[in-house]
């Protein structure tokens, strides 16, 4: 990777922008390429949101564009493509990127469900291409995954893990691009649980937080499910199985908990009902909440986060 240490961002939305900010703490020269739309006059004033709330200097913003062809090319090390998930939307976008960027230049997605081998189909350089998925918001979250195709060459999975790492992120390395990767594929286990004892009745949108947060979750900061589960003694876990596994739900279609809201509009804070109410007070309070107690925990976990990075299976 090019010594220029200068990242291009395809996408100014939110994603983009903590991205861009997240390496910019680092000493990146940054730039974003977004076509004027609503997000465009906002981008600087965002990235520096994100560069205060992590503690950093703005360092004059990143360098701003409209169009792919604007870019500086000629000193880009790093491509992160961060627009909306939609497949002929980044389809178009990577053969660009391929037409546009250095031979040597890794090409990245922040797709949170689209395949890297879709989004790459049919170009000649797939090898340079994976998926690097930011967890909102990006520039509090310190896990990425890190994930590749068939056609993915691993030495630029690893360089491209060895940079994030040195951006402080840990690099979550998921070895196929199955639909949900990794992360999303937990999180939705966990979901498709807890809607469905909704959905009987037995707890609340409350109960379901409070247990996560407060209970197992609040362990997760410490073990994850693997590590946990040698603290506790693995037979405690196995007997544990046997008993639940077969009561869990196992339905292979959204829950009508969620799927009956969506058809309703209560989509969440954008619509100012999900499994809540907002109002504009309420929300603006609840996102500074959240992400002041994440940026909290970021820094609590520090040393951890570090010795994540370099941790080694046996």
């Amino acid at each position: 990777m090019r010594e220029s240490r200068h990242l291009l961002v395809v996408g100014g939305g939110t994603m983009g922008v903590d991205i861009a900010a997240s390496f910019a703490a680092f000493g990146w020269r940054t730039s974003i390429v977004n076509p004027r739309d609503g997000r465009f006059d906002s981008i600087g004033s965002r990235f520096d949101a994100a560069m205060k709330r992590i503690g950093a200097q703005s360092a004059g913003g990143p360098g701003i564009f409209q169009q792919l062809s604007d870019a500086p090319w000629g000193e880009i090390s790093l491509v992160i493509e961060a627009v909306p998930e939609q497949l002929e939307l980044k389809q178009q976008i990577f053969a660009a990127l391929e037409a546009l960027a250095g031979p040597d230049t890794p090409l990245c997605s922040n797709s949170s469900a689209l395949p890297i081998s879709r989004i790459g189909q049919g170009l000649k350089t797939q090898h340079r291409m994976l998926g690097t998925h930011y967890f909102m918001p990006a520039h509090l979250v310190p896990g990425v995954e890190v994930v590749c195709s068939e056609h993915t060459d691993s030495a630029i999975a690893d360089q491209v893990a060895s940079v994030l790492e040195e951006v402080g992120k840990v690099a979550i390395r998921v070895r196929k691009d199955l639909p949900g990767f990794l992360v999303n594929r937990l999180q939705h286990a966990v979901s498709r649980e807890a809607f469905s004892l909704m959905e009987q009745g037995i707890v609340s949108p409350e109960d379901i937080d409070a247990a996560v947060r407060f209970g197992f979750g609040f362990r997760y900061l410490a073990a994850g499910p693997c590590l946990q589960r040698d603290h506790a003694g693995l037979d405690v876990h196995h007997a544990a199985a046997q008993s639940i596994y077969p009561d869990l739900c196992n339905a292979s279609t959204p829950s009508k908990a969620l799927a009956q809201r969506v058809q309703e509009g209560a989509i969440g804070m954008k619509a100012g009902r999900g499994f809540y109410h907002w109002t504009t007070d309420s929300m603006a309070q609840e996102r500074e909440r959240y992400e002041a107690l994440l940026a909290t925990a970021s820094h609590l976990l520090a040393s951890e986060i570090s010795k994540a990075r370099h941790r080694k299976t046996d």
